[in-house]
Protein backbone atom coordinates (compact mmCIF):
# COMPACT_ATOMS: atom_id res chain seq x y z
CA UNK A 1 0.00 0.00 0.00
CA UNK A 2 1.06 3.06 -0.91
CA UNK A 3 2.41 5.67 1.79
CA UNK A 4 -0.51 8.38 1.40
CA UNK A 5 -2.92 5.58 2.04
CA UNK A 6 -1.24 4.69 5.93
CA UNK A 7 -1.78 6.38 9.26
CA UNK A 8 1.45 6.66 10.78
CA UNK A 9 2.01 9.90 13.00
CA UNK A 10 1.60 9.23 16.62
CA UNK A 11 -0.56 12.79 16.01
CA UNK A 12 -2.69 11.13 13.71
CA UNK A 13 -3.09 7.99 15.36
CA UNK A 14 -4.09 9.33 19.02
CA UNK A 15 -6.21 11.73 16.73
CA UNK A 16 -8.44 8.78 15.56
CA UNK A 17 -8.13 6.85 18.98
CA UNK A 18 -9.46 9.78 21.13
CA UNK A 19 -12.22 11.89 18.61
CA UNK A 20 -13.16 8.92 16.25
CA UNK A 21 -15.66 5.85 17.28
CA UNK A 22 -15.03 2.24 17.16
CA UNK A 23 -16.97 -1.22 16.38
CA UNK A 24 -15.26 -4.51 17.28
CA UNK A 25 -15.63 -7.94 16.48
CA UNK A 26 -13.87 -11.21 18.30
CA UNK A 27 -10.79 -10.33 15.88
CA UNK A 28 -10.69 -6.70 14.92
CA UNK A 29 -11.42 -3.50 16.36
CA UNK A 30 -11.72 -0.61 14.30
CA UNK A 31 -11.29 2.75 15.11
CA UNK A 32 -12.45 5.70 12.25
CA UNK A 33 -13.09 8.98 12.10
CA UNK A 34 -13.88 11.07 8.49
CA UNK A 35 -11.93 13.68 7.10
CA UNK A 36 -12.11 15.88 3.91
CA UNK A 37 -9.77 14.08 1.53
CA UNK A 38 -9.18 12.29 -1.76
CA UNK A 39 -8.81 8.62 -0.44
CA UNK A 40 -8.71 6.77 2.82
CA UNK A 41 -6.07 6.50 4.59
CA UNK A 42 -5.66 3.40 7.35
CA UNK A 43 -3.61 2.26 9.99
CA UNK A 44 -2.75 -1.15 11.45
CA UNK A 45 -1.99 -2.45 15.14
CA UNK A 46 -0.68 -5.71 16.30
CA UNK A 47 0.43 -6.06 19.86
CA UNK A 48 2.96 -8.44 21.29
CA UNK A 49 0.05 -10.52 22.90
CA UNK A 50 -0.22 -11.72 19.42
CA UNK A 51 2.93 -13.01 19.02
CA UNK A 52 6.78 -13.08 18.14
CA UNK A 53 7.37 -10.19 15.61
CA UNK A 54 7.30 -13.02 12.48
CA UNK A 55 4.31 -13.70 13.48
CA UNK A 56 2.79 -10.08 14.31
CA UNK A 57 4.58 -9.11 10.70
CA UNK A 58 2.41 -12.42 9.05
CA UNK A 59 -0.90 -10.87 10.60
CA UNK A 60 -0.08 -7.22 9.14
CA UNK A 61 0.56 -8.52 5.84
CA UNK A 62 -2.75 -11.05 5.57
CA UNK A 63 -4.55 -7.07 6.81
CA UNK A 64 -2.95 -5.47 4.20
CA UNK A 65 -3.89 -8.27 1.84
CA UNK A 66 -7.65 -7.96 2.45
CA UNK A 67 -7.48 -4.34 2.74
CA UNK A 68 -5.97 -4.52 -0.87
CA UNK A 69 -8.62 -6.57 -2.13
CA UNK A 70 -11.50 -4.43 -0.71
CA UNK A 71 -10.01 -0.74 -1.72
CA UNK A 72 -12.48 -0.58 -4.08
CA UNK A 73 -15.57 -0.90 -1.89
CA UNK A 74 -14.11 1.69 0.66
CA UNK A 75 -15.27 4.92 2.03
CA UNK A 76 -12.89 7.94 0.58
CA UNK A 77 -13.14 10.23 3.60
CA UNK A 78 -11.69 8.38 6.50
CA UNK A 79 -9.19 7.64 8.80
CA UNK A 80 -9.31 4.31 10.29
CA UNK A 81 -7.43 1.84 12.48
CA UNK A 82 -6.97 -1.87 12.68
CA UNK A 83 -6.35 -3.15 15.77
CA UNK A 84 -6.11 -7.33 15.41
CA UNK A 85 -7.00 -9.16 18.83
CA UNK A 86 -4.98 -12.82 19.53
CA UNK A 87 -7.35 -14.80 17.37
CA UNK A 88 -5.50 -13.86 14.15
CA UNK A 89 -2.07 -14.94 14.48
CA UNK A 90 -4.02 -18.43 13.64
CA UNK A 91 -6.17 -16.84 10.54
CA UNK A 92 -5.76 -17.75 7.19
CA UNK A 93 -6.16 -14.82 4.74
CA UNK A 94 -9.26 -15.44 3.69
CA UNK A 95 -10.59 -15.81 7.14
CA UNK A 96 -9.18 -12.27 7.49
CA UNK A 97 -10.62 -10.88 4.90
CA UNK A 98 -14.02 -12.24 6.02
CA UNK A 99 -13.76 -10.95 9.55
CA UNK A 100 -12.69 -7.77 8.31
CA UNK A 101 -15.50 -7.26 5.87
CA UNK A 102 -17.81 -8.01 9.04
CA UNK A 103 -16.48 -5.79 11.09
CA UNK A 104 -15.68 -2.94 8.24
CA UNK A 105 -19.62 -3.49 7.83
CA UNK A 106 -20.53 -2.83 11.41
CA UNK A 107 -18.46 0.62 11.00
CA UNK A 108 -20.10 1.66 7.69
CA UNK A 109 -17.03 1.80 5.81
CA UNK A 110 -18.30 -0.02 2.74
CA UNK A 111 -19.40 1.78 -0.05
CA UNK A 112 -20.40 -1.14 -2.37
CA UNK A 113 -20.91 -4.33 -0.68
CA UNK A 114 -18.14 -6.63 -1.59
CA UNK A 115 -20.18 -10.37 -1.69
CA UNK A 116 -22.86 -8.98 -4.35
CA UNK A 117 -21.58 -5.48 -5.61
CA UNK A 118 -24.77 -3.29 -4.47
CA UNK A 119 -24.80 -0.30 -2.70
CA UNK A 120 -24.36 -0.41 1.40
CA UNK A 121 -27.12 0.32 3.33
CA UNK A 122 -25.65 3.78 4.74
CA UNK A 123 -25.17 5.20 0.93
CA UNK A 124 -28.89 3.74 0.52
CA UNK A 125 -29.95 6.41 3.16
CA UNK A 126 -28.24 8.66 1.76
CA UNK A 127 -29.87 8.41 -1.03
CA UNK A 128 -33.58 7.57 -0.59
CA UNK A 129 -34.43 7.28 -4.25
CA UNK A 130 -32.11 3.67 -4.26
CA UNK A 131 -34.08 0.49 -2.97
CA UNK A 132 -30.91 -1.92 -1.23
CA UNK A 133 -31.21 -5.26 -1.66
CA UNK A 134 -29.34 -8.47 -0.57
Amino acid sequence: MRKSFRVKSEQDFSAVFHRGASKANRQFVVYQLEKQQNHFRVGISVGKKIGNAVERNAVKRKIRQAIFELKPFLQSNVDFIIIARKPTAQMSTAEVKKSLIHVLRLSDLFVTDPQNGTKSARTSEENPSETHQK
